[in-house]
């Protein structure tokens, strides 16, 4: 065994249980002193954790284990007291693993298969429910379509199934809640550099302090210019994320974050199919379909946030939060737009671009209160929620200037072999292409009582109700559609803890999405009188934590969704509710250290997502949701093999998959290898070399439809150096 090793679990153990004592203590009676001091905690173990972070043992950070959040409930809440499947991925794993974006993050989530978001955007598919939209910070909404980075995060947060009574609107097979790093006082000043294959190139800081005993600072930046796999893919994104702590007095806290981040990269679609299957995929991993000097996406996010808590009198505590978020998000793509004919001889490229901007306007307002009822111990949650979103939609179809294109100039038809076109495209706004301003306002209440009936029986029962306003305005024609929808979102849950490391739960939840969509930025007449859809979860689980530092869960949930649009092919623009898919499955998790050298991260996922209604003429009954594997396993290991070397071994593996929910193009199953080496040259530097798919194995990643389907990266290699001062 490890001496060193189990000096700093033990220790690491004994300041977490320290530190959620005080913070215990200091919810019910709270005073400037507190955060000090669990900062002064968490100052002991910082040079043996070296990657844990600021703030790692307050939030109830323990190696790749969480073990409470606020998250889920909007209450602090240990995880295993939470009746609903809960996978978070916390900072010293994210850091391991050397990932940067969240497509990569996810990859070892039961349950969670990264989409292709037509190469611009994060998109995640969970229990068989695709999302570009269920995107959330610090709890609140931030569902704009772009990427997002890592540098500026303390741990991400996975909440299965339907979310709508904490979150609102959508999340019907979960929710992607990234924790935001803040100003908590404890010094920290850090410099992340990082190198690669593909010209990678990548400086990432974070500097803390206190400027005095209430007033506390933060800064995290970041800056990378790469190249990629894919033949002529750059990225270039840049960001900085001041914060601020302002403890007012005994029993107000006032935090401020602003964000600046910038993405510039070329929008990659991939690879076309032929005869139900990826174009000769293993031969085309970095071939580029398409015109790369037109196609790019850009975003521009400003963020602000205020943060406000307080403690009254009464026993009241508040969490107010407020944000605004501008977005200016612009993208164009020439792409495949079919598969390669059967002779392999032709594959035709199609253009558009989409002009996307939002504005977004929250108010996020909590109440908890704690009190007994005889022998029963209340949790009561109030709140409500007040939101203003206004932005574009303008899209342009691209006409290509040749006289080889077809279809009037939207199509041109390339070689497969040589499929990298530079004829020059034009783009104009079609009758059919959208060109509408919307703005959409919501209003929201709700309610929440976690009761504690002994040290064995646990309630949860909650009721939130949405008033979602959404109206959009035809530019051309100034005609305004507009629709209102009053939601009314229900959550329970139950808890049975026969040992007080042991729970069994069962949980049933509601999540609406309005006809408008993911990303409601048009609305029409057909769509306009089209009622929500409807997410229906029920679950049950166990979770045991194993010792205080490991924990192992499983899940066993039905999600059915309804409603969905089929047009009607009697009356053209308008839709009949007849969609539907059920999905079942069974999520097996493990997070912590297995021993005091061995820590993992993981699980395994059944699932059988099927189309039950029917929404097209080729996506009918019995069909698989695309881009969900009946089962995937991940596992992510590190050994600490001496006092400063460790390693890492990942494994992901994963059946077939369907790039469509028509299941006309098959995607192969495939396993890969991860591997990690890391080194400690000294109490403050560490180096560390990450390699992505060790034995280069070829494989799909991910798709966007039949025919935008992008190739796993090759072997590659990252290299960092981490200096702490």
């Amino acid at each position: 065994m490890n001496r060193v090793s189990a000096q700093r679990l033990r220790a690491l153990l004994a300041t977490t249980f320290l530190v959620s004592a005080a913070c215990s203590e200091a919810a019910a009676q709270p005073k400037p002193g507190a955060v000090a001091a669990a900062s002064d905690a968490e100052a002991v173990t910082l040079d043996q954790l070296s990657v844990e972070g600021a703030g790692a043992a307050q939030s109830g950070t323990i190696g790749y284990l969480q073990t409470r959040t606020r998250t889920a409930t909007k209450t602090d809440t240990p995880l295993i007291d939470t009746p609903q499947s809960v996978t978070v991925v916390t900072q010293q794993q994210i850091r391991d693993q050397g990932f940067q974006s969240l497509n990569e993050a996810i990859r070892y989530v039961p349950g969670v298969i990264p989409h292709q978001g037509e190469g611009n955007r994060d998109d995640v598919v969970i229990r068989g429910q695709r999302s570009n939209a269920d995107f959330f910070v610090n709890g609140i909404r931030d569902d704009v379509q772009y990427f997002r980075d890592l540098y500026n995060i303390q741990r991400i947060e996975v909440l299965k199934g339907p979310n709508a009574m904490i979150f609102g609107r959508g999340g019907g097979g979960g929710i992607i809640n990234r924790v935001l790093k803040e100003a908590d006082g404890v010094p920290i000043r850090e410099v992340l550099v990082q190198g690669g294959e593909y010209w990678n190139k990548r400086v990432a800081i974070d500097a803390g302090d206190r400027v005095s005993d209430s007033v506390f600072f933060r800064l995290n930046g970041v800056f990378e210019d790469t190249a990629t796999y894919r033949d002529f893919v750059d990225i270039r994104r840049y960001g900085v994320n001041p914060t601020m702590t302002f403890l007012l007095g005994p029993a107000t806290t006032l935090k401020l974050s602003y964000e600046y981040f910038h993405d510039d990269r070329t929008a990659d679609r991939g690879i076309p199919s032929q005869f139900g299957r990826p174009y000769r995929y293993r031969q085309n991993i970095s071939t580029f379909f398409g015109n790369p000097d037109l196609s790019y996406s850009k975003v521009d996010a400003n963020i602000a946030t205020a943060v406000l808590d307080h403690l009254f009198e009464s026993g009241v505590q508040m969490h107010s939060q407020l944000r605004f978020a501008d977005y200016q998000k612009f993208y164009q793509n020439i792409f495949p737009g079919g598969p390669v004919n059967a002779a392999g001889t032709q594959v035709p490229l199609s253009a558009y671009n989409n002009e996307t901007p939002r504005t977004n306007y929250f108010s996020q307002n909590d109440f908890t209160y704690k009190f007994d009822t005889g022998p029963l111990h209340h949790t009561l949650l109030g709140g409500f929620e007040l939101g203003y979103q206004e932005g574009l939609a303008y899209r342009q179809t691209g006409f290509f200037d040749s006289p080889l294109a077809r279809d009037g100039g939207r199509s041109l038809v390339v070689n497969p072999l040589s499929p990298v076109s530079r004829v020059p495209v034009s783009f104009r706004n079609l009758p059919t292409d959208a060109n509408s301003a919307y703005n959409l306002g919501l209003a929201a209440v709700y309610a929440q009582d976690q009761i504690e009936v002994s040290e064995h029986l646990q309630f949860l029962g909650g009721l939130r109700y949405d008033h979602f306003d959404f109206s959009s305005r035809d530019r051309r024609t100034n005609v305004v559609t507009g629709r209102i929808d009053d939601l009314v979102s229900p959550r329970a849950g139950v808890v049975v803890k026969p040992l007080q490391n042991l729970a069994f739960y069962g949980s049933y939840s509601v999540s609406y999405l309005p006809s408008a969509g993911d990303q409601f930025s048009t609305l029409t007449p057909g769509t306009a009188i089209a009622q929500p859809e409807k997410f229906v979860n029920s679950e049950i689980g166990v979770k045991y934590d194993v010792t205080p530092a490991l924990q192992l869960t499983g899940a066993l949930y039905n999600l059915d969704r309804t409603n969905q649009r089929l047009a009607d092919p009697n009356n053209p623009g308008f839709f009949i509710l007849s969609g539907s898919t059920r999905t079942q499955g069974a999520e097996i998790g493990i997070n912590g250290y297995i021993t005091d050298w061995w820590q993992a991260a993981g699980g395994y996922a059944f699932t059988d997502a099927r189309i039950t209604g029917a929404t097209s003429t080729t996506i009918v009954p019995g069909n698989t949701v695309g881009l969900v594997p009946f089962n995937t396993f991940t596992l992510w290991n590190k050994f600490d093999v001496t006092e400063r070397f460790s390693l890492g071994i990942g494994y992901i593996n994963q059946t077939h998959t369907f790039a469509s929910s028509d299941n006309t193009v098959r995607l192969p199953g495939f396993s890969r290898f991860d591997l990690g080496l890391f080194y400690r040259m000294s109490e403050t530097v560490r180096a560390q070399v990450n390699i992505e798919n060790l034995f280069d194995r070829r494989y799909i990643a991910t798709a966007d439809g039949n025919n935008n389907i992008t190739p796993g990266a090759p072997r590659l290699i990252r290299v960092q150096l981490i200096a702490q001062f």
